[in-house]
Formats: structure tokens, C-alpha cells, sequence
């Protein structure tokens, strides 16, 4: 998708090179300094196509909130100290825990409110806000996507007693099994599956969110009694009323086309309501053990009955977000080797964005790992044409800059802002971007740009690039932005020294970008 991209763009510039160096080679016609045409001027630097993002996990307040039960300014706080972080590092998504299981960080008629938000379940926060509506408009702002994100089937940790009366384990038993420690709904029940999808699509009509994600629970990870052997999921009640219904697969089969359907139906549902959100998954790393051949492990697709591989072949997701949770060298799980093999079955031409266990490093005396490692399979992401961006597990080691990853991302591959690649085959709530109109000015002793669109309507980003002498400078910013400082001639203290060019474009919800004007002055 980037290679495409690329092409796509300088096939752009070829095309409008006479417009270019009249737009942007003639200057902006500031007091008293004119950049003069001719044909060495600075071709617009090309934006890279990147996914950034890290999970921000509520089920434990492993990152968000801290603790259970906070006040809300300080958890409004928090969430705010994430995205300042985010800013820093120049990340474009956070994937944002909402449903850790069977409750909700936001208002909901389906679910109650988590233990993990307010230190017991069923409990609004006092003085009320809804986390989520908090989370996406303030993630916005910052031109910074929020994914949803829900675990499917996990009911309830025995920790969250006391249990609230409208919890499914109360108002729905007869489709919940436990299964170890904690209750689960059973994938085998239609109804629980009816249910996942109300609580998800719920969500997505009533939040205005930039994708729905699910991780990699499925059918649970499997459990042993004390001699060791497996203790099977308890689901003969929902296989016995699928074998009286006459379905002629097996059960193994059964239980995966129990996930199969739900996972198209997400996927059908959300594309028909909001075409503009994204679906993603996150799925254990291996599909099966031999693929590719050196490759060993754990069985999702027999374990946890997560055909992991028909999705993504299929095309059932927007991106696909394999958990490649190992170092790059070792070949029994190899992240380089899993990454080649799962971009060879993406047939649909989707989004490839693994999964890194940045986390290790909050405890490398017994992991090994250091931030080198990180940063490497991040290059190691770029350097496969089939691979767009990499998820981070998770905000955690990120803002504490654990064994100064945060610092080193920072200072290599994230130095410069980027761009979500594109979704060409979904479709945005306005069509194509509009280009904007754009204007300079000088405002309280320095120059600002003042944006807007000609239809009226924000787009969902600004790219603003500003070069003095030779050197540009890119900029993404808010779409809702109507007034952005210029940044000042680097190396150069005064602010008063005008910009040789400034160019603008808007870029829509699906990551389609507009084509580029020059900001006229005023």
C-alpha cells in the first residue's frame, strides 16, 4: 500500500510539475521577501503512509485507568497525558479498550458500566461523563483516530464481584459458560453472538469512532487439570442444538464457524452503517504451526478455533494486526518470517499492521529484550512492500520510555509525522477530499495559516508544509483546525522571516488526500 501510494503521488507531481513551480517556486508575495521561480525549486516532500498506533488496555487498568475508581478530572487527566504522549512520538491511533468483558467504558443500555472506570461495576462516574465520547473528541482534536476496541466473548473475571443486576451473567445465563476462572459467552448460543453484535454496533451508531478492533480472544485459550490434559470448553447444550438443527460439521469445524460468522457480520454490519470505519483484528501471531515450515508454537486455528487466515484472505477486515509478540531471529517464531508469510495470504490487498510487544522491555531482566529490538522490527515492518504500519503493546512502556524506546522511536523511524495509508475500497461520509482554501498572515508578531473548505465542510485533516531556503517542514493537523501558527525558519530565532512557500491539502476520513494548493497571502 505504501509502493502504491508512492507511485500514485509522483505520478501526481509528474503530472503538475508546471503547476508546482508556479504555485509554490513563485513564493507567497510576503513583505518584502519573493522567492524567485526557476527550475531547481524544492519538489513537495512526499508524506509517508504509516500506521501508528498502541493499545491503550482497560482490563486490569493495565494502561488506562491507573487504578479503579479515580476521580474523574484525574482520569480525564491520564487520557490526556496518553495523547500528549502520542502527540510526541508523532502517532496517528490509539486502540482504545471499551468492552474488557461484558462492560462498558461508556454509557451503555446493553452492558454496565466497568468496575475498572469507577471501582464497581454498574457505577456511572460522578461527577458523569462518558469516557468514550471524551476519548474520541479529544483524540480528534489531535487528528489522532480512536479504534474501538472489544473482546468478543470474555464474560466476566470473578474479581469484578459484586456483579450488578443487568450484567448477562444475570439477565442471559443460559448462554453463559465458565470455563476456568472467568464466564464466558458461548460462541455455539445465537443469541450470545446476537448479542456481541448489538453491544459492538451500538458503539458505532452512536460514537463517531474511526474503527471497531477485536484481539485475539476467541474461543478461550485452553485450560489443563491437574494431570495435564485439556479441559474441553463446556458447550455441549449449544452442540447438541446444532446437531438437532442438522449442521453436518464437525465439532471442531462448528465451534469455527461460529466465529467465522461472527466475524463477516462485524464486518458487514459496521461497512453498511459507517462505511468509513475501519474493522480490525488482532490474532495470535502463528495461524498453525508449519506456516511457514520452520515456524512453531501454538495452534489458534485447533485451540481456539480462530481461522485467523480465512478473514484476512477473504477480506473480512479493513487491517489485520497479527500479534508477531517474538524477536526478529529466532526461526521457531520468527517476527520477520511471520510478517513475509502472513503478507502472502492478504488476497483482498488489505491493511498489514503487526502487532509488537513493546512491553517486554518493562521487564527485560527476564525477557532479554531492549529497545533496539523494537525499534528494528519497526524498520524491519517498512522494508516489506506488503506491511504498512505496527500497533504497540502498549501505551505503558511507551510513555514511561522503558529502556527509552519512546526515545529512540522518537528520534529514528517516527521523527517525522505521517499519514494512515489509504482504504481506497471504503467509502467516505463527504466523497473525495475537497481542496482547501488556505491564506498567510502575520498575527501577533509571527505567521499563521488560516484554512478552510470551500464546501463548508471540515475535512478530517489538514497537511500543511512550509519550507524555508531548501528545507521543508510537514505538518498533520486537526481538520477542524481554522487558525495554525507557521512554524519559523529553523536555526533562525526570529519569527518575522516569511516562509519561501506554504501548501496545503485536506485528506478525508478513508486517508484519500486532496490535491495540493499554495496558501495565499493576505
Amino acid at each position: 500500500m505504501v509502493a502504491c501510494a508512492a507511485q500514485l503521488w509522483q505520478t501526481r507531481i509528474m503530472q503538475s510539475s508546471l503547476v508546482a513551480v508556479l504555485l509554490l517556486a513563485g513564493g507567497l508575495g510576503l513583505a518584502g521577501s519573493l522567492a524567485t521561480v526557476h527550475a531547481a525549486e524544492p519538489e513537495l516532500p512526499e508524506v509517508r503512509r504509516e500506521f501508528r498506533a498502541a493499545w491503550v488496555a482497560t482490563v486490569a487498568n493495565i494502561d488506562w485507568p491507573s487504578k479503579p475508581g479515580l476521580p474523574v478530572a484525574e482520569q480525564q487527566a491520564e487520557f490526556l497525558a496518553i495523547l500528549e504522549s502520542c502527540e510526541e512520538l508523532n502517532l496517528n491511533a490509539i486502540v482504545l479498550q471499551v468492552r474488557p468483558a461484558a462492560d462498558a467504558l461508556y454509557q451503555s443500555e446493553l452492558e454496565p458500566w466497568s468496575r475498572y472506570l469507577t471501582g464497581e461495576m454498574g457505577k456511572a462516574p460522578e461527577p458523569f461523563y462518558d469516557p468514550l465520547e471524551f476519548a474520541v473528541e479529544e483524540s480528534h482534536k489531535r487528528g489522532i483516530e480512536l479504534h474501538a476496541w472489544f473482546n468478543p466473548y470474555r464474560a466476566l473475571d470473578p474479581a469484578d464481584a459484586p456483579v450488578s443486576d443487568n450484567h448477562i451473567s444475570k439477565t442471559h445465563p443460559e448462554f453463559v459458560r465458565r470455563y476456568g476462572r472467568f464466564l464466558w459467552l458461548d460462541p455455539g448460543e445465537p443469541a450470545a453472538t446476537e448479542h456481541t453484535l448489538a453491544v459492538i454496533m451500538d458503539v458505532v451508531k452512536r460514537y463517531d469512532i474511526d474503527g471497531v478492533h477485536m484481539d485475539d480472544y476467541f474461543y478461550p485459550y485452553p485450560i489443563r487439570d491437574d494431570e495435564g490434559n485439556v479441559v474441553p470448553f463446556p458447550d455441549d447444550a449449544s452442540w447438541e442444538k446444532a446437531v438437532a438443527q442438522g449442521t453436518q460439521l464437525s465439532r471442531d469445524d462448528w465451534r469455527r464457524e461460529n466465529v467465522n460468522r461472527l466475524v463477516q457480520r462485524i464486518h458487514e454490519e459496521v461497512r453498511a452503517t459507517k462505511p468509513w470505519v475501519k474493522f480490525g483484528i488482532s490474532p495470535f501471531g502463528i495461524w498453525r504451526p508449519g506456516n511457514p515450515p520452520q515456524v512453531q508454537g501454538f495452534d489458534q486455528y485447533a485451540s481456539i478455533y480462530a481461522d485467523a487466515r480465512l478473514w484476512f484472505a477473504s477480506g473480512w477486515v479493513d487491517y489485520f494486526t497479527p500479534q508477531l509478540y517474538w524477536k526478529l531471529g529466532p526461526p521457531q517464531q520468527s517476527y520477520t518470517a511471520l510478517l513475509h508469510w502472513w503478507s502472502e495470504q492478504n488476497e483482498q490487498d488489505r491493511h498489514l499492521w503487526p502487532g509488537n510487544y513493546t512491553s517486554r522491555l518493562l521487564n527485560v531482566r527476564q525477557t532479554g529484550w531492549s529497545s533496539d529490538e523494537i525499534v528494528a522490527q519497526i524498520w524491519a515492518t517498512r522494508a516489506l512492500e506488503g506491511a504498512s504500519g505496527n500497533v504497540h503493546f502498549s501505551m505503558k512502556a511507551l510513555q514511561r520510555n522503558a529502556e527509552g524506546v519512546a526515545g529512540a522511536l522518537a528520534a529514528g523511524p517516527y521523527r517525522e509525522p505521517a499519514l494512515i495509508p489509504a482504504s481506497p475500497w471504503m467509502q467516505a461520509p463527504h466523497g473525495a477530499p475537497v481542496k482547501p482554501q488556505a491564506a498567510v498572515h502575520k498575527s501577533g508578531g509571527r505567521w499563521e495559516l488560516t484554512l478552510s473548505h470551500a464546501d463548508g465542510a471540515a475535512p478530517w485533516l489538514w497537511v500543511i508544509r512550509t519550507r524555508y531556503g531548501e528545507h521543508w517542514n510537514v505538518e498533520i493537523v486537526s481538520g477542524t483546525v481554522q487558525r495554525h501558527p507557521l512554524p519559523p525558519h529553523p536555526g533562525n530565532d526570529s519569527q518575522l522571516e516569511s516562509p519561501a512557500a506554504v501548501a496545503v491539502s485536506a485528506v478525508n476520513r478513508i486517508g484519500q488526500e486532496s490535491d495540493v494548493v499554495r496558501a495565499e497571502a493576505e
